[in-house]
């Protein structure tokens, strides 16, 4: 059996970080497209203008944030099974727990912000 190489470990750990910065985005997109419903109700209020349905973007909002706690869920899926592929050597990559840890923080992260999306509308 080959041993893996550092830059192939190093890599999968870059991969597992991209899912979680695409993550975190994808919640914060979420939260920004829900709270956008506020703005348009200002401006209608300003405007005199009837405001669209807020349910529209609070919907698409919560989807978006929901989108980035699986995005976080799959990173640390692909991670951990890239990893224990890679392991036959004696490279320490970063451990599994590590992954879980961070995909489990972001998927907190995006239920926190899709609860909110819910309870101050």
């Amino acid at each position: 059996m080959n041993q893996p190489r550092a830059t192939d470990t190093l890599a999968n750990e870059r991969t597992f970080l991209a899912y979680a910065r695409t993550a975190l985005a994808f919640i914060a997109f979420g939260f920004v497209i829900a709270r956008f419903a506020l703005f348009t109700r200002e401006v209608a209020v300003v405007a005199h203008i009837r405001q669209a349905s807020p349910a529209i973007s609070t919907s698409f909002g919560t989807a978006m944030a929901l989108a980035g706690v699986a995005c976080a869920g799959y990173g640390a899926y692909r991670y951990v099974s890239s990893a224990r592929a890679l392991r036959e050597g004696t490279n320490r990559p970063m451990p599994d727990e590590g992954a879980i840890i961070i995909a489990g923080m972001i998927a907190i992260i995006g239920l926190i912000v899709t609860w909110t999306l819910f309870a101050f509308r």
